[in-house]
């Protein structure tokens, strides 16, 4: 008897374990394409991206930089004062999009050129994201409310 009841709760603990790695392999597998990291263009520079590699570019959009192409395509330069990287985005920018603001875009970099597939402006006059508004404040750019 004691026996059974020994085999029985081997089994339960080895059926939840592996449930447990079951489990744990599609959380892992549903975030591979999820999880985009932030870079500013300091780190871009220092620490260039793998090719094909999804992650955050975030800074202050470069003083005449901006220029707007044929139909929706966009160039412009983000930077952090200390680097700059160029961006181009196809779509429809953001309605408070401004040069000398803060924005994130998400993409990859091709042939040194930041293609970004989505845009992040600033909400209101005084916001910056966190992001952008700690590696602007590394380079001793940013003087928001919390400075």
């Amino acid at each position: 008897m004691k026996s059974l009841k020994k085999k029985r709760r081997i089994q339960v603990l080895s059926a939840a374990a592996v449930a447990l790695a079951l489990s744990a392999a599609l959380i892992g597998y549903g975030f591979r394409d999820g999880i985009n990291l932030y870079r500013s263009p300091s780190q871009v520079a220092s620490e260039p991206p793998e090719t094909g590699e999804v992650f955050r570019l975030g800074g202050l959009v470069e003083a005449g930089s901006l220029v707007r192409g044929e139909s929706e395509t966009v160039t412009f330069t983000v930077t952090d004062g200390a680097e700059a990287v160029p961006v181009r985005f196809t779509g429809v920018l953001p309605d408070l999009f401004a040069e000398d603001a803060g924005m994130i875009g998400t993409g990859q970099m091709q042939g040194g050129v930041f293609v970004a597939d989505e845009i992040l402006a600033k909400h209101d006059e005084n916001y910056m994201p966190r992001e952008v508004a700690d590696s602007l404040k590394e380079q001793g750019l940013y003087k928001g409310p919390n400075s």
